[in-house]
């Protein structure tokens, strides 16, 4: 079982739950770290005060020694208590001078342990007939030219029994304190996941008939609030593009029926009585202008669907600009000719370096724009340039002007004037832009003085000027 295995575990656990245990475990890990800093405390402390009690009774024993008193070390004297404590008296070869009766029968410690140090010191040792192991203070003394040896010790049972008893106590304590902290670390966690629960009833209640109701953002400034505001934003993102694609859904259909309706009537009165030559090759010839703009505007949908992040994507390949501009003419003779238009057309034989089917688009959507807003008989102008790394495409037409409310959203998709007709009207100077903008170049509608309007896009190339 690896860390996958365990982080897998985890994962299936509520998050509170692994919140409230994280916060269980710090806490477990606080309070035996406390534990053991206490114990080992009180342990020294204990010690310390063994250690001091016997360094008093080998005074004692010291000073009764240079005071040439016998039976200093007996058992019914005043300075050894017989229950606990004991004491030996060693000559410098550890021979048993004077010794308590518990301890009577040989030596506490050995004549190497003795010479090993001149200095006092403490020892732990387990004692011969002595049931626990004893705490021994050894103290070299030299009495008129004589080295002995004074050994005091005592049982450690009752500073034993005062750990056990406070193991006891701390057990007891901190399984209770770490109890009591679960029980608040899981109050903690549910308060502190409170806000999280109230966004999530928030998200959940919004739905299409409430599109415009947000999460509640908490008072604090703090990581929840901005996870709040995060969402909201990005809520209020998606209602933009929920309406966006409702509109577009509602005008997309607008202008299908357009064409399919009047399609569909010529048909229908094609078929409703015999009819002349001539009225059938009319009603035929209507009928494919009809499907004609049928095709432009599923081509332009085609288009705007195919966009990512507001971008078309582009694939340039090397054409003279003077050849398509010169296909797009002949492409459009018929029509202007039916029209009543002049055509005239400005192109250099410079070759370029763009996405032919984009532009060639764009340039449909403008001849058609600008063909239907023209009055009869009037010039339709279309002329191509390089300009500094640039080409720009425009086309005028006298006629129509875009009204003042029209021309800064001219660009917008279906945003039309009141009284314009025809295929991709409201579709086609978007796709115009698309173009541009995809070419890393831009497009403009403005005015002409008088009446008219002029439509040019620029297109940045990766050639300025390619070679012919």
């Amino acid at each position: 079982m690896g860390i996958d295995w365990w982080m897998t575990v985890l994962e299936r656990i509520p998050f509170r739950f692994r919140l409230a245990l994280i916060f269980s475990l710090g806490t477990a890990v606080v309070l035996v770290v406390l534990a053991a800093f206490v114990y080992k405390q009180v342990s020294d402390d204990l010690l310390a005060t063994i250690d001091t009690g016997l360094l008093s009774r080998a005074e004692l024993i010291e000073k009764a020694i240079n005071e040439q008193q016998a039976g200093v070390v007996n058992d019914g004297s005043n300075l050894i208590d017989s229950d606990e404590a004991f004491a030996q008296v060693l000559d410098s070869s550890g021979q048993l001078v004077d010794s308590s009766s518990a301890v009577s029968r040989a030596p506490l410690v050995t004549p190497t342990q003795l010479h090993a140090q001149n200095s006092s010191r403490f020892l732990i040792e387990s004692i011969p007939n002595i049931d626990f192991p004893s705490r021994l203070l050894v103290d070299p003394q030299t009495v008129r030219g004589s080295t002995f040896y004074v050994i005091v010790g005592t049982k450690l049972a009752d500073r034993q029994d005062a750990l056990n008893s406070l193991l006891a106590w701390l057990s007891a304590g901190g399984a209770l304190a770490l109890l009591m902290m679960s029980f608040a670390g899981w109050l903690l966690a549910g308060a502190a996941l409170r806000p999280v629960e109230r966004m999530r009833k928030d998200a959940a209640a919004i739905s299409l008939m409430e599109p415009d109701r947000r999460l509640r953002i908490p008072m604090a400034d703090d990581e929840l609030a901005r996870l709040a505001r995060t969402l909201n934003e990005l809520l209020d993102r998606m209602s933009r593009l929920l309406n966006q694609e409702r509109t577009f859904l509602d005008q997309a259909s607008h202008e299908l029926r357009t064409p399919l309706g009047v399609l569909k009537a010529e048909l229908d009165l094609a078929t409703s009585r015999p009819r002349q030559k001539a009225e059938l090759q009319e009603t035929v010839r209507k009928a494919s202008m009809e499907t004609d703009r049928l095709i432009r505007l599923s081509r332009d949908l085609l288009v705007l669907a195919r966009m990512r992040d507001g971008r078309l994507p582009v694939s340039r390949r090397p054409i003279s600009l003077h050849s398509l501009v010169e296909d797009t003419r002949l492409a459009w003779s018929s029509r202007v000719r039916a029209a009543g238009l002049q055509m005239q057309v400005t192109a250099p034989e410079r070759t370029v370096w763009i996405d032919v089917d984009r532009v060639r688009q764009a340039l449909d959507n403008l001849l058609d724009n600008a063909i239907k807003h023209s009055d009869r008989g009037a010039p339709l102008v279309l002329t191509a340039e390089v300009l500094d790394g640039h080409v720009s495409i425009a086309v005028e037409n006298a006629g129509e002007s875009f009204p003042g409310w029209l021309l800064p959203r001219a660009f917008e998709p279906f945003v039309v004037g009141p009284d314009s007709e025809g295929a991709g009207a409201g579709l086609g100077l978007a796709i115009v832009r698309a173009v541009a903008v995809a070419h890393g170049g831009h497009a403009v509608a403005e005015n002409l003085s008088g009446s008219g309007a002029r439509v040019a896009i620029t297109l940045a190339t990766e050639e300025a000027v390619a070679r012919v």
